[in-house]
């Protein structure tokens, strides 16, 4: 009996690990474009599921930014059809707030969420793969916005409405992907999008870990991937601390809420920082920068009678022994 190629055995191990805690009976749905990481993961997943007791099927998003792109989104679904899993496309169109990555984004993921919920499933898999989760985190260090960027991609998420966005090949290289699609003689679709320079991760896909790889030898990548999920570890032991301290320190107000000054000084400065970006991003949907966030905390361990501070969504001032923060 032939072996099987090691790069088939690595994803299909991944994609059991991955859909394992599943309840049996329960469906997943896998986001589709017809790249080499999706088109990996859907094979692996129409083998495994079935062995688990899951229903599987494929979303496949057609932003309609390329010409053609019905096409490639129509192809993506006949592999999805011949590998025995349920195929559906589906059209959106773009907007143009954040630029065109980040508003494809939004759309793709909300028409993810909203085909899931149709599907009754309990989960959608993301193709994203260790070189995507190293480009996140040096995007995030090249950003300069703290720990929480370089954290990466999660594993698994559960969003508000109990729906698990799995990402199942965060620890499998993009070229093992290409190796599972060649020996499974999967025909891959080769986005264009993924070689235009003027998107600031094709840069650091093409231009940047090459040369850190070369520089500083092989194992760049793995290197990034392990400093995201140590520093998630961190976070979420991070997160306990804040929501516990929270309940003693934070009280509504009228037209926003109130945290304790003294509460809040008396606290390290990380844990201080992170209950203020929390309490302004739960409370106004806001996120502030870390100057923001240090003048903020000033008006608990600096206070010398400063007056308010403009922040978005919302200011923030010291009253008596509290700091307010209220809707602008």
């Amino acid at each position: 009996m032939p072996s099987l190629p090691p790069a088939i055995a690595e994803i299909r191990l991944a994609v059991r690990s991955a859909l394992a805690d599943l309840p049996e009976g329960s469906t997943v749905v896998v986001a589709l474009s017809g790249g080499a990481d999706s088109l990996a993961l859907a094979a692996a997943t129409a083998f495994e599921a079935p062995k688990l007791g899951l229903r599987a099927g494929t979303l496949t998003v057609d932003h309609g930014l390329q010409e053609g792109s019905d096409a490639v989104a129509r192809r993506a679904a006949e592999a999805a059809a011949a590998l025995g899993l349920g195929a559906l496309v589906v059209r959106v169109e773009v907007g143009a707030e954040g630029g065109p990555e980040a508003a494809a984004r939004d759309a793709r993921y909300r028409v993810l969420a909203e085909g899931a919920a149709d599907a009754g499933a309990a989960a959608v898999l993301l193709g994203h793969t260790l070189d995507d989760q190293a480009e996140t985190v040096l995007l995030g260090l090249a950003r300069g916005s703290g720990a929480a960027s370089l954290q990466g991609m999660a594993p698994v998420r559960t969003d508000d409405d109990g729906l698990r966005w799995i990402r199942p090949l965060l620890g499998v290289r993009r070229e093992t992907t290409r190796a599972f699609c060649a020996a499974s003689a999967l025909e891959v679709w080769e986005d264009p999008h993924n070689r235009d320079e003027r998107f600031t991760r094709v840069r650091v896909r093409e231009s940047v870990l090459p040369v850190l790889e070369a520089e500083l030898g092989p194992g760049v990548a793995e290197a990034l991937a392990r400093t995201a999920e140590q520093l998630r570890e961190d976070a979420e032991a991070f997160d306990e601390m804040i929501h516990e301290t929270i309940e003693d320190i934070v009280e509504h107000a009228e037209a926003g809420i109130s945290v304790s000054a003294a509460a809040l000084a008396a606290n390290p400065a990380a844990l201080r920082n992170r209950i203020i970006r929390l309490v302004v991003d739960s409370e106004f949907g806001a996120s502030l920068t870390r100057l923001q966030t240090v003048e903020v905390a000033r008006l608990a361990t600096d206070w010398a009678g400063q007056g308010p501070i403009d922040l978005p969504g919302c200011s923030a001032r010291r009253i008596g022994g509290r700091i307010v923060f209220t809707a602008r």
